[in-house]
């Protein structure tokens, strides 16, 4: 039976997890070299297999290295798939309860270009090769400034698995350097933060998805995400299952019996939320909502609202719970359908001024597996003249 957090066990969590993964394997993120066993950057939770053993020993979902009986230390270096702002980690070292990673501490760099490194093959049991040694030299990433200093991890059991660690450099991050000492195993690291596009060679003539976590969005609010996190809708591609998508929980206010209006709307009290910072701000000229593989579970309607917040309004609705703000109407409440992919051209939106933040709102609950913004960039020079208030001269 699935077990449900209780106020006290969310409330616990840090504000970071609601921003995107910039490690994930799914936006790109990969291990460019290991000093030993391989690393998983996959978005989906560890899993433990009792009978599973390989030629090197048990089988275990994650990073575990040899039982280090040299001089050192095991490090790897990770390409973030999104370079960007990193604002925490969360070093999860579920299952390795005897044999987790003791200590680790995270360097970081922005690297550009990229440097490639050849993997030559599985070398799974192995170390790096001393060719590929030679490369990572060449960085000096062992001088790289650390995010993380050398911090104890708690062992792999459901109650104390997740070792969270808030960061506070405000430098954009391409590579990561993961030291564990001297040796050990760890599941998974996820890197939550905000993705850094370079604007500068993006026209402003050109329509780009404003919200995509590509591009910089990010989720900073929502109602409920009791099966699957908002961030997800902003995620590359189409969704992959009903995971891979923003589900609420069914609401308890829902009438006994539903009546819909002459559009065939439901008549509901309640609905869900969520709201999203634009990787930039700018006018909206399409949207689409994809309910991709939510067919029996999607949601009866939806609206987008809009509006320009600068980051002290923004922490201010954050503080508050998104109680307050200034939104408009982006898009009228739309009858929505079952696993299937919606569209909104411009003449069927209700706002034509450049926005910074917008809010999806789903009716009375279910689970959207996309949203696409598309829209072109406004300078930030005519969004701050647009704040101010007219002269009456």
């Amino acid at each position: 039976m699935a077990e449900r957090r209780t106020g006290a066990e969310a409330a616990a969590e840090p504000d970071f997890l609601s921003f995107n993964d910039l490690a994930c394997e799914t936006v790109g993120g990969k291990v460019s070299l290991f000093f030993t066993v391989c690393f998983h950057t996959t978005r989906e939770p560890p899993q433990f297999i009792a009978s599973a053993f390989t030629e090197f020993g048990k089988w275990m979902d994650g990073w575990e290295t040899r039982r280090k009986r040299k001089p050192g230390h095991d490090w790897c270096i990770i390409q973030l798939g999104v370079p960007g702002l990193i604002y925490g980690f969360d070093v999860d070292t579920s299952f390795f309860t005897g044999n987790h990673s003791p200590y680790v501490s995270i360097q970081a760099a922005c690297l550009e270009p990229p440097p490639t490194f050849t993997l030559e093959g599985d070398r799974t049991g192995m170390a790096a090769s001393s060719s590929q040694i030679a490369a990572v030299d060449k960085l000096g990433s062992e001088m790289w400034p650390e995010l993380v200093c050398v911090s104890e991890l708690k062992p792999g059991y459901s109650n104390c698995c997740h070792n969270y660690f808030a960061v506070n450099l405000r430098h954009r991050v391409s590579h990561l350097r993961l030291n564990m000492f001297p040796d050990g195993g760890i599941a998974r690291l996820r890197v939550y933060g905000v993705g850094q596009r370079d604007w500068s060679s993006v026209s402003t003539n050109q329509d780009i998805d404003l919200v995509a976590l590509t591009n910089g969005g990010v989720c900073v609010g929502y109602s409920d995400a009791h099966f699957g996190h908002p961030r997800n809708m902003i995620g590359l591609g189409r969704g992959a299952n009903m995971a891979d998508g923003w589900e609420t929980a069914r609401r308890l206010d829902r009438p006994k019996e539903l009546k819909v209006d002459q559009w065939g709307i439901l008549q509901v009290p309640g609905w869900e939320w969520a709201v999203f910072r634009l990787g930039h701000p700018g006018v909206i000229s399409g949207v689409e909502v994809d309910t991709n593989h939510f067919k029996g579970n999607f949601p009866d309607s939806c609206r987008i609202e809009a509006c320009t917040l600068t980051p002290v309004e923004e922490a201010q609705c954050i503080r508050t719970k998104w109680t307050l703000g200034k939104w408009q109407v982006l898009l009228p409440p739309q009858k929505l359908r079952p696993h299937h992919r919606h569209h909104y051209r411009e003449s069927e939106l209700a706002l034509a001024a450049p926005v910074s933040h917008v809010r999806l709102i789903i009716a009375p609950d279910g689970g959207v597996s996309r949203l696409r913004l598309w829209g072109r960039p406004t300078a930030v020079t005519a969004l701050l003249s647009q704040q101010k208030p007219k002269s009456k001269l």
